[in-house]
């Protein structure tokens, strides 16, 4: 009874400064355009025919894809070393008008050969072509692991969405780029994969699949791995930050192999804010691990200054935040290599959907899988009460 007389006595500024603080909240959260999922809804899957050949091209190792909006394709790169066929990356067309993917849903309607600036064809084994982000240029970037044993670098190359030729090319930060001593930069084949653009296209981020040489140990059963994310200015074409991003450790099961393999194979943009879907992918020895996660840069230390994380005491840095939205182990299904990810349209319901998309290696005992998801994305209001009520449960 006392309080509600206190409550009774506070000056009337009061009574009006309250409504104009939700109202003022509420008009900031709306114009917010920060995306955050609150869950993940699996819409279907479908396969490509084994042995698919296209244009005189052995269709496989597709290990990134990106969505073009505009046109309702997907362009998905393959990271054929340039052996089977010349370097590309091949157009679909996935089928989700009616809010589910089915077996039959996803067909290939193009190929695209890459050519270096000269005008060329990359020649074998010169490239390991794994990431791919569109612009509206008509343009995509693409990224190369490279060859470490051949100090083959990597690369981060702007091509022409029609032509295939090589626009341009960014610069990668020297502590990423192996020496000779083999005692700094990346492991071969856990270089480069991923590769996204933000929605305002100001920024291009890439990451490392493992640790640097010189940042701690690859992925064991059981232990995590210190990746970085590499972020660039698309205005000048120049990496300005980088974060330490740390995999999950993942318990093999039934490894009777001997064989484990585990990294940060894409990500991809879901806002101009620095939140992120990310994929973790690992071979356990019997079937793979795919996990999904939203992450945040909001607040992770810049870490573009530190050449090695062995120089510093690397338990002060902060990461990235990481929240785990699905562990692909819980459906009911066979999960294939999964390499690469990308927003999709938006389904008949309105929410956004999710393409994910399996590298079979060429290998015939594995396919080209194609995976779908709904997005459920926090509306305004949600995030607004979430604010105002941290325990508020919608």
């Amino acid at each position: 009874m006392q309080l509600i007389k206190k409550l009774l006595t506070l000056p009337r500024i009061i009574y009006f400064s309250i409504p104009i603080l939700i109202i003022s909240l509420f008009f900031t959260n709306l114009a917010s355009t920060a995306v955050t999922v609150s869950g993940i809804e699996f819409i279907g899957q479908a396969t490509l025919p084994q042995g698919l050949s296209f244009q005189k091209t052995a269709v496989g190792g597709l290990s990134g894809i990106t969505y073009d909006a505009k046109n309702d394709l997907y362009y998905a790169i393959s990271d054929d070393r340039s052996q089977k066929a010349p370097a590309r990356f091949y157009t679909l067309k996935i089928d989700l008008s009616k809010g589910t993917l089915k077996n039959g849903g996803v067909v290939p309607v193009g190929v695209t050969t890459l050519l270096n600036e000269s005008g060329e064809k990359y020649p074998p084994g010169t490239t390991d072509t794994e990431g791919i982000a569109l612009t509206s240029k008509k343009s995509v970037f693409i990224s190369s692991e490279g060859d470490p044993k051949q100090l083959i670098n990597s690369f981060i190359k702007e091509f022409s969405l029609s032509t295939g030729k090589e626009i341009t090319t960014l610069p990668i930060p020297n502590k990423f780029l192996p020496d000779k001593k083999g005692q700094q930069g990346f492991r071969n084949n856990l270089a480069f994969e991923s590769l996204t653009i933000t929605p305002d296209e100001k920024h291009l981020f890439t990451a490392t699949e493992n640790a640097l040489i010189q940042d701690g140990a690859e992925a064991q059963p059981r232990i995590g791995t210190p990746c970085r994310i590499l972020q660039y200015n698309l205005f000048i074409n120049q990496p300005e930050k980088e974060f330490l991003y740390q995999t999950e450790p993942v318990t093999p099961i039934l490894n009777l192999t001997g064989k484990f393999a585990s990294g940060l194979p894409d990500l991809v943009a879901l806002d101009n804010q620095g939140n992120f879907l990310s994929l973790e992918r690992s071979f356990t020895g019997l079937g793979f691990a795919i996990s999904l996660f939203q992450i945040s840069l909001k607040g992770a230390d810049d870490i573009h200054k530190i050449n090695s994380f062995s120089a510093v005491d690397s338990k002060t840095i902060k990461p990235v935040q990481k929240k785990q939205l699905l562990d692909l182990r819980n459906l009911d299904v066979l999960l294939d290599n999964i390499e690469g990810l990308t927003l999709g349209p938006k389904l008949p319901d309105g929410q956004r959907s999710l393409i994910l998309i399996s590298d079979n290696n060429f290998n015939a005992l594995q396919r080209n899988q194609i995976l779908a998801f709904k997005l459920k994305i926090e509306s305004p209001i949600s995030r607004l009460l979430r604010r105002l009520f941290p325990n508020y449960n919608h």
